[in-house]
């Protein structure tokens, strides 16, 4: 795939799943535009020093102004691929309103403010763009959510935007896609289930690539796909 001068924002560049999505971007030419929400995480980032990365301190991404901030820096805009969130465990009984408004934000409003903000650069640019959000596996098996109700639904948002907004911009030749992980092979996913079987966990590596498939040139055809990257498990 040859990203050679394209320009992608990569929001949770910074995590697990985002490193590994942007080290196979810049290795194939493009130029990663990584919002962070402060410095600590900047600094955490192992790619910020690289010539194809433009890191900012953007703050919440549920914030409007620093969306179309970040945006406007980005141009010339090819895409935008969205894998910020947040996640949290909890029968919907014993969940907070905070803890729901804080799901909704991180997964389903920071996802829609950014896919408007990256369709708004694309159809000025008039020359299409592709988009490439992140749900999760309880998005397309709504039951395999019980007990995490509130992040279920916030990603299954994210999997009914993208196939609305898919069919909303097609014939500007922006294709939207989504990957929906299973539990991926992550440091932080091992230690927090240790004694699971970690051999059918996708690995970052994996899930990137087919991110960055979609988010490709070489994605001519593809939209309105929640693709299920769930590897053996």
């Amino acid at each position: 795939m040859d990203f050679r001068n394209r320009h992608i924002v990569v929001t949770g560049g910074a995590g697990a799943l985002g490193t590994a999505t942007v080290a196979q971007l810049i290795d194939a030419g493009a130029v990663c535009h990584v919002p962070c929400m402060d410095e600590a995480e900047a600094a955490r980032f192992r790619l910020r020093d690289h010539r194809q990365v433009m890191l900012t301190v953007t703050g919440s991404l549920a914030d409007e102004a620093a969306i179309e901030r970040l945006y406007r820096g980005a141009a010339p805009l090819w895409g935008s691929i969205h894998i910020a969130g947040g996640f949290a465990a909890a029968a919907l009984r014993d969940t907070e309103l905070a803890t729901i408004r804080q799901l909704f934000e991180m997964n389903l409003l920071s996802c829609m403010l950014c896919c408007r903000a990256a369709i708004r650069a694309m159809i000025d640019r008039a020359s299409g763009g592709r988009i490439v959000n992140v749900a999760a596996r309880p998005a397309l098996e709504w039951r395999s959510g019980a007990g995490m109700t509130a992040y279920t639904v916030s990603k299954a948002g994210v999997a009914a935007l993208t196939a609305a907004l898919a069919e909303e911009v097609a014939k500007d030749g922006i294709l939207v896609n989504a990957v929906a992980p299973s539990i991926m092979d992550t440091p932080a996913n091992r230690q927090a289930m240790p004694k699971a079987d970690h051999a059918l966990w996708p690995k970052v590596e994996e899930v990137a690539a087919t991110i960055a498939f979609l988010a490709s040139p070489d994605n001519r055809v593809t939209r309105g796909a929640i693709v299920p990257v769930y590897g053996k498990s």
